[in-house]
């Protein structure tokens, strides 16, 4: 339910620097006060680090946002932070490409 709410808001949000963002997925901590909130961006650093500050600057509209949608006894502390998974996805499926070819005959 946070998921979809969040990834929602956070399209929504006029920010250029917010073009390549995705939701990946939300972790609250067990009394719903801090909502964890991961991301991935397509880009360059450059690109990571304006959307990192971008989410940054919206976390407290985000939060407001989740308050007024999401009937929960606390509106959860919005942090975003960067999932790493899909860049380590990438290098390990490139690494094990390079392996099979190297490994083909020739």
């Amino acid at each position: 339910m946070l998921l979809h709410e969040i990834a929602e808001i956070v399209l929504s949000l006029k920010d250029p620097r917010l073009g390549f963002v995705t939701i990946t997925g939300v972790e609250t901590t067990p009394d719903l006060r801090t909502a964890h909130v991961y991301y991935s961006v397509l880009g360059s650093a450059e690109e990571h680090e304006a959307c990192a500050a971008a989410l940054e600057a919206a976390a407290g509209h985000v939060r407001g946002e989740v308050g007024h949608r999401v009937r929960l006894k606390y509106t959860p502390e919005i942090v975003f932070s960067p999932d790493y998974a899909i860049v380590e996805g990438a290098k390990i499926s490139n690494l094990l490409r390079q392996i099979a070819n190297k490994s083909e005959p020739s």
